[in-house]
């Protein structure tokens, strides 16, 4: 995604002897069991891969507890979200799945914070959870048709674009003196490197301002290949045969979202119905309008092959302040009806309101966990519901059990020095339906960040208010960057029954919520001291059920 930001928010960077050889021998031998044990292999995954959606060993036997995380980082770098080495990522672009790997790229800006231009950077994973990173696979300003930004990599199993049966083809927005053109590049080694293709551009700019993102999908029902572009206001459809050639069929209008960005598209069965299997349309968007920040708007609808009609206006998937450019993906071992029944999503966890000004070392930028969302009804409109994915069972340690009872003048609860954990908590719903229970995210004695539930209003919430990128320097000289940050967030979620259900997880500069389907991701920075939780409550709250659960690292 290039430097236009959506409207209201301002201005960002481009998206951007003999002795001598038995210890020679034994290196050799720790070597060859460190492979054996499982470190990632470019030809083949990993031993123990793990099965989809179990978060288990390939063997199906679950191991021993992951240790905990190391002691915090000082630059708040996650312990079990993935960052860049050094300098800048922003958004993700959706994954495949080949040979045995998960194969995941980033817009990645090596010149960060002095110079411009991103490029896609290459990581990999056995099961969405551990990921090591690869290196650039698409460099920019190579071809002289400049950087290289958001767009789409598919397997192209039948060689339909000439390159050979398995090829993996990505076409991407590529941005020069301000135009914004479509390209294509070409990978034979399963996504590692990738050749530019020698005609580029596919798509020339036809006179467009906002003309990038491109999201490609197969249509079997059609067999051709269907890519959805950013066109402002508008979300253009195109065809092909081919990946080269492209044709326009339609256009999605929709006004008071900002530019639209980053678009998704896919079908999903209505409560794992196939009888009511649904298009949805995704897009990045501004929310200002309607006291929201930036996230991800999507609609629901059918779709003839050439047009999109949606069947009411748009909804959120997250209520958070940080979760942009998201996109999901389905797991093609599974069989048709349960890709069509669950999928995975991804985020870059930040917003451009601020991005430039945060806390943080010699990296900038982080993902989401990922999740796993389904369309459900609920006896009403079809709306995406969201849950961490299960493979995140694989970074628990032992967890420390919470005792239920009043919470009265509040709990503390156990919590590791890493920084590093997943709060469950189960709480009654008072008689009178009133009352609040706050999960306070404290620093030194100080509350920095509170996650809580209001159950007079059935509305879960964020507010980090107290953290250090809101009180810091960064902030300091940018009046609308630093209201937008202080802002609480929330998002309505109805109580399923006579409880709710908050998991919360806390990671080294952050917190993403999921509560009855809905989600708030948050990034948060405490201040330096010791770190404690405490559950408190207005009213007569009570505690069901806790859990605090120390998270291993993935570094």
């Amino acid at each position: 995604m290039p430097p236009k930001i959506p409207e209201t928010v301002p201005a960002a960077v481009r998206r951007r002897p003999v002795l001598w050889a038995l210890a020679a021998v034994t290196v050799l031998v720790l070597a060859g069991l460190l492979v054996l044990g499982g470190n990632i292999q470019r030809d083949g995954g990993q031993a123990g891969t793990p099965q989809a959606g179990t978060g288990q060993s390939g063997t199906g036997q679950p191991g021993d507890p992951p240790a905990a995380a190391p002691a915090d980082d000082a630059n708040y770098r996650p312990a079990y979200h993935l960052t860049p080495d050094q300098h800048w990522m922003n958004d993700p672009q959706r994954p495949f799945f080949l040979d045995g790997l998960w194969h995941y790229y980033y817009l990645y800006n090596a010149d960060y914070p002095e110079g411009n231009g991103t490029e896609w950077f290459h990581a990999i994973s056995t099961d969405l959870v551990h990921w090591k990173n690869e290196g650039v696979a698409i460099p920019k300003f190579r071809n002289g048709l400049g950087d290289i930004e958001t767009g789409s990599a598919v397997v192209d199993t039948e060689g339909t674009a000439g390159f050979g049966k398995g090829a993996v083809i990505a076409v991407v927005t590529q941005q020069h003196d301000g135009v914004q053109r479509q390209s294509l590049f070409y990978s034979t080694d399963k996504g590692y490197s990738f050749q530019a293709y020698g005609q580029n551009p596919v798509m020339e700019n036809p006179g467009a301002e906002h003309w990038r993102d491109p999201r490609i999908i197969r249509d079997e029902a059609t067999n051709q290949w269907l890519m959805l572009l950013a066109e402002g206001h508008k979300i253009g459809f195109y065809t092909s045969r081919d990946l080269k050639q492209w044709t326009y069929v339609s256009g999605f209008g929709q006004e008071g979202l900002g530019i639209l960005e980053c678009p998704d598209f896919f079908q999903m069965d209505v409560d794992g119905d196939p009888a009511k299997r649904t298009w949805v349309l995704a897009a990045s968007a501004n929310g200002s309008g309607e006291g929201r920040t930036t996230g991800l708007a999507y609609w629901t609808g059918s779709f003839d092959g050439k047009a999109f009609t949606p069947d009411g206006g748009h909804q959120w998937l997250d209520g958070g302040p940080d979760f942009y450019a998201a996109v999901t993906w389905d797991d093609p071992r599974l069989d048709d009806a349960q890709r069509k029944a669950s999928r995975h999503a991804i985020g870059w966890m930040n917003n451009w309101a601020y991005a430039r000004q945060l806390p943080t070392g010699d990296w900038y930028g982080s993902a989401s966990v990922v999740r796993d969302i389904r369309l459900a009804s609920d006896g009403g409109r079809p709306a995406l519901v969201s849950s961490p994915t299960a493979a995140l069972q694989s970074l628990e340690g032992e967890p420390v059990q919470v005792p239920g009872g009043s919470i009265g003048d509040g709990l503390e609860l156990p919590v590791p020095d890493s920084g590093a954990f997943k709060a469950d908590v189960e709480l009654d719903t008072p008689a009178d339906g009133t009352g609040e229970a706050r999960l306070l995210l404290q620093s030194g004695g100080t509350t920095y960040a509170t996650v809580g539930y209001d159950f007079g209003a059935s509305r879960a919430f964020v507010d980090r208010g107290g953290d250090a990128a809101a009180g810091g320097s960064g902030l300091a000289d940018r009046a609308d960057a630093r209201g937008e940050y202080r802002q609480a967030r929330s998002v309505d979620a109805q109580p399923a029954g006579d409880s709710v259900r908050l998991t919360v997880y806390v990671d080294r500069s952050s917190v993403e919520v999921f509560v009855d389907g809905h989600a708030l991701t948050s990034l948060v920075f405490p201040p330096a001291g010791p770190r404690e939780v405490r559950l408190a409550a207005d009213g007569a709250v009570s505690l069901r059920h806790g859990t605090v659960t120390p998270l291993a690292g993935i570094r």
